[in-house]
């Protein structure tokens, strides 16, 4: 996320909160794509992390992106922590180790989301190579310990940072250690939303296993091959997770309404300070009964930047966000917007997708989200494996590309961007497992081979 946002319109009913997720709505010939990736910068010379401050860290890679760019600087207490694309509507933020993002623009097809990451990582190459600074897309840290990744200077990671060690166990390594890259799509009314969101739920583990890529920690094979999606189990369960409440009968912008006043808050912002409220409940906000801030009542705002703390595998805005894969390579920034898109975009692969998972037990769902870090594609399922079903779902997506027709450049259709996917659900083999290959193979156990042969 690029920046909290300060909206003191008054809400005091629960039905203005619906009514705020119900505003995405929008027809068909309206849907965008936005996508989101993460990457991890390291300094050429020896692979050590990037710090904040310095001639070369990275304030002064952002400062120098915003001379390039022209956009607008977003800041906490001074300090420069992201940029605004005032045009477009793109961002680029900090994520709390430093971590690099680009929030896309909302685009029409994956043509234009491939021109977007195409830029956006030449212009970060035209500023960061003077600097000595390279980038890599993992899901987890490959080489660094927690105590070596530098803090960004943000309030709100401030406050989650003290949060999360109440209430998980690897919190922070999700906070600090870890990169992905998600979607985030439009719905047309209620119902689609509905649909949208159980079938991205139910098939986020396939995607995960898709892009698993983060089999190493601190030098060595971590044992997962998606260890990102290993500690999202173990972070904060109050927030995170698979919304089994998504596939009961009923379920609508209400319900999701429900479950977000219940997941505790992390922050109030006014002006720019941001007040420490973590644990405590929006409801409380609502009647004005926090306890660190007695009288204090609920704005716009306070409703769009706690939507923005809650993390479960699919989130619901005023879009929906898919947020199952490991950061990765370049091509998988493009593959991941097409599977989605593929899938969601088109009414008749939406439906066949649905028919895919429709029978799936709430116990079934789960078990795929416990088994997938650790055996990806492998994973068993009834009388087969995740593999055969991503291909199913691949399959469909790149029928619902090729009837979406969206062509550039003498392309007819998005459907090459899928063939990332296609490659690895045929040979059932991901990133994460042809890393280790490497690893244990040519590299000889040398983990900043990683960086050298991978950065983009």
């Amino acid at each position: 996320m690029a920046r909290d946002l300060t909206d003191t319109t008054p809400l005091k009913t629960r039905d203005e909160l619906v009514a705020y997720l119900e505003a995405g709505c929008k027809p068909p010939e309206a849907f965008r794509i936005g996508t989101e990736h993460e990457k991890f910068g390291f300094y050429e010379t020896d692979c050590s992390p990037v710090p904040y401050e310095g001639d070369r860290g990275i304030q002064a890679l952002l400062h120098n992106m915003q001379i390039l760019l022209g956009w607008e600087p977003v800041t906490d207490c001074g300090k420069l922590i992201g940029l605004v694309d005032p045009t477009h509507g793109g961002a680029i933020s900090l994520e709390p180790g430093g971590q690099f993002e680009l929030s896309g623009a909302p685009l029409e097809s994956i043509h234009h989301t491939c021109r977007e990451v195409h830029s956006h990582l030449a212009q970060l190459r035209e500023v960061a190579e003077p600097l000595g600074i390279g980038f890599l897309g993992l899901g987890f840290s490959p080489k660094w310990t927690r105590a070596e990744t530098p803090r960004m200077p943000k309030q709100r990671y401030d406050i989650m940072t003290a949060y999360m060690q109440k209430v998980g166990t690897m919190g922070l390594d999700m906070m600090y250690r870890t990169c992905t890259v998600q979607v985030n799509l439009d719905f047309a009314s209620e119902a689609d939303m509905v649909k949208k969101m159980r079938v991205g739920l139910a098939l986020q583990p396939i995607a995960t296993a898709l892009f698993a890529n983060s089999p190493f920690k601190e030098g060595k094979p971590n044992g997962f091959l998606s260890l990102r999606s290993e500690v999202w189990k173990h972070t904060d369960n109050d927030r995170a997770g698979m919304l089994p409440f998504v596939f009961e009968d009923g379920f609508g912008f209400e319900a999701y309404v429900d479950y977000a006043l219940d997941v505790p808050m992390y922050f109030v912002k006014r002006g720019d300070t941001y007040h420490d409220v973590s644990g405590d409940s929006f409801r409380d906000l609502m009647d004005g009964k926090l306890e660190k801030l007695p009288g204090v009542t609920a704005t716009q705002s306070d409703w769009v930047n706690h939507l923005t703390t809650i993390f479960p595998e699919v989130r619901m805005k005023r879009f929906i966000e898919m947020r199952g894969a490991d950061g990765g390579p370049w091509r998988g920034l493009c593959a991941l917007p097409a599977l989605w898109v593929g899938l969601l975009y088109d009414d008749t692969a939406l439906d066949a997708a649905w028919d895919l998972v429709r029978d799936w037990s709430a116990e079934e769902r789960q078990a795929l989200r416990d088994d997938v870090p650790k055996t990806a594609l492998k994973t068993p399922f009834r009388n087969t494996t995740v593999q055969e079903i991503a291909r199913q779902a691949v399959a469909i997506a790149h029928d619902g590309l090729k009837r979406r027709a969206r062509g550039f450049g003498g392309e007819t259709d998005e459907t090459r961007f899928l063939e990332e996917l296609v490659e690895i659900a045929e040979t059932g083999t991901t990133h994460a497992e042809r890393l280790l290959a490497e690893y244990n193979g040519a590299w000889n156990g040398d983990i900043d081979r990683v960086f050298r042969e991978y950065s983009y």
